[in-house]
């Protein structure tokens, strides 16, 4: 996790809740730098296999990072997904590209910058006319884009981590 990560924190720990999973502490690591990276996601991924504690699936901060934590696996001999699934968020481009092809939560930015625009406008206009500016609070529902990198849990043995 990174510092920008709370609110998908918060609703990846409030899914499992409500679908009965529970998360292992033991099992989150968090970015060292301020930014996501390949890189990060390596070596947080190597991180955790050194924990020597077997998980299934692993969440990242964003595809970017997933895409190092799916190297950092494959580097350890496991099989994506059909030994631990790997989600990114943002759904980039290469998501649907990348080997496997990541499953990813697209959060739709246009829509989210296009609010955002018409939002300041409608705080301009209402300054230009000395009127008050309520808060504004909206919400954009974001997208689960199934590929490759995702598997149900027993599709194949659990990994060991010896």
């Amino acid at each position: 996790m990174i510092v920008d990560s709370h609110y998908q924190w918060a609703g990846i720990c409030s899914f499992a809740a409500a679908a009965g999973l529970e998360l292992d502490p033991r099992l989150v690591v968090t970015l060292s730098d301020p930014f996501s990276s390949y890189e990060a996601g390596f070596e947080c991924t190597k991180e955790l296999l050194a924990f020597k504690l077997p998980f299934t699936a692993l969440v990242a901060f964003d595809d970017m990072t997933a895409f190092g934590a799916i190297r950092a696996l494959i580097s350890a001999g496991l099989r994506v997904p059909l030994d631990c699934s790997v989600i990114g968020f943002d759904d980039i481009p290469a998501a649907a590209f990348y080997n496997p092809a990541l499953t990813s939560v697209r959060e739709h930015m246009e829509s989210l910058a296009s609010m955002g625009a018409e939002i300041l406008m409608d705080a301009i206009r209402a300054h230009r006319k000395n009127a008050t500016v309520s808060p504004v609070h909206r919400k954009v529902k974001p997208e689960l884009i199934v590929r490759e990198s995702t598997a149900a849990p027993g599709v194949s043995q659990a990994f060991r981590i010896d």
